[in-house]
């Protein structure tokens, strides 16, 4: 029986640990599967040694200040690890924590599975080769992941990118429009936040000082929220409370309700694409400390920074960062969004799923990893799964 040691420590970590669990345990139904991870992976049959709730932060100046807890939560997986020798490490994201992490295992004598490894495409290209000495198997998402790593000497594999399995509706527009009380005819606007409070402190004011401005030039607009996993939406009433607007919050089916509103406003991360896949033209925002940002000006290299535009190679959704982040740009950008430049945007859209491989994401991946456990426990006598 396989012993499969995970660490994501994000919402979208979560998700995708989760689709891998179910994979795996569907291929090894007797495997024995622990980690760090969140409710998702806990409810897909993952046993957690801790809960990533209180470890979800981003940024150089952010893992600083949170640099005793990370410390402690590493010694504990550590202490793991020396303990129990699960068979494998799956790395899930996460970079600055879990790539402190993997160099234990790889002494330990453990494999290290890296899913969805460090973005050295984008900035610091030189810790492609501390990876590639460290981990066993990388599987990558994104084909324009692969090159840098390549060069590096990994052993990488583009697997295809997980969602293009789990986001579609469950509901047509019709049906979604009356499980949410969405009046179609009205202009509906999303708003997506984000999964961590730090974002939500910096850009949800950002969103709702927004919507007043729609509000006072517009009279037949909604707004809704969509409240990431992890989130309570009482924090978000807390915070809108102050603004005079009528917001809708929804918890679930959220691909639902990206097909049902015109528009998005979001902060910068996984739900970026989710919203691509979905069709949904999204004004992308994005804010960090400034010490991270002034850190990360100095080493990352790239045209844009979300995943659609970089995909599709143009600036097809609205980009807003930092400075630019304020109510008056955010509100241009999204008229730009609502005026004919709406169809274009979702033609180029439409485009976006056959860029991210085919479908059966976490099962390639999860035999991928049982591949690379194989190679390890008995590497004469197991075939490849």
């Amino acid at each position: 029986m396989y012993k499969i040691m995970f660490s994501a420590g994000e919402a979208s970590g979560d998700l995708h640990g989760a689709s891998l669990a179910a994979a795996l345990r569907k291929i090894e139904p007797n495997i024995e599967m622990v980690g760090f991870g969140g409710t998702m992976m806990e409810n897909a049959g993952v046993k957690l040694i801790a809960n990533m709730t209180e470890y979800s932060v981003m940024g150089f100046y952010e893992v600083i200040i949170n640099l005793y807890r990370l410390i402690k939560l590493r010694n504990k997986l550590v202490d793991y690890m020396k303990k129990e020798k699960p068979d494998i490490l799956v790395l899930i994201d996460y970079p600055d924590f879990n790539w402190r992490l993997a160099p234990v295992a790889k002494k330990l004598g453990i494999p290290v599975f890296s899913y969805i490894p460090p973005s050295a495409w984008a900035w610091r290209k030189g810790r492609a080769k501390q990876v590639a000495k460290t981990a066993d198997q990388i599987a990558a998402i994104f084909p324009f992941e692969t090159a840098v790593y390549e060069q590096a000497g990994a052993n990488i594999k583009f697997v295809g990118n997980p969602l293009i399995d789990t986001v579609r509706p469950s509901l047509d527009k019709e049906s979604a429009a009356r499980c949410f009380s969405i009046d179609t005819l009205k202009t509906n606007i999303l708003l997506l936040p984000g999964s961590r409070r730090q974002e939500i402190t910096a850009i949800f004011p950002v969103m709702l000082a927004t919507a007043v401005l729609f509000k006072e030039k517009y009279s037949s607009i909604c707004f809704h929220v969509a409240v990431a996993q992890g989130i309570k939406i009482e924090e978000l009433q807390k915070i809108a409370a102050e603004y005079d607007v009528v917001i809708n919050y929804h918890k679930d089916k959220i691909y639902d309700l990206m097909s049902c509103c015109d528009i998005g406003l979001a902060t910068s991360g996984t739900v970026i694409l989710e919203a691509a896949l979905m069709g949904l033209p999204t004004v992308v925002l994005y804010r960090m400390s400034k010490l991270t940002y002034h850190i990360a000006k100095m080493f990352v290299d790239v045209k844009f920074f979300s995943l659609p535009n970089i995909l599709l190679k143009e600036r097809v959704m609205p980009e807003l960062l930092q400075e630019q982040v304020n109510p008056e740009n955010v509100f241009k950008s999204a008229q730009t969004l609502l005026s004919d430049n709406k169809q274009y945007v979702k033609s180029k859209l439409k485009t976006v799923r056959a860029k991210l491989g085919s479908p059966g994401v976490a099962e390639r991946t999860a035999r991928l990893i049982i591949a690379t456990a194989d190679k390890k426990i008995n590497p004469m006598n197991r075939n490849n799964a």
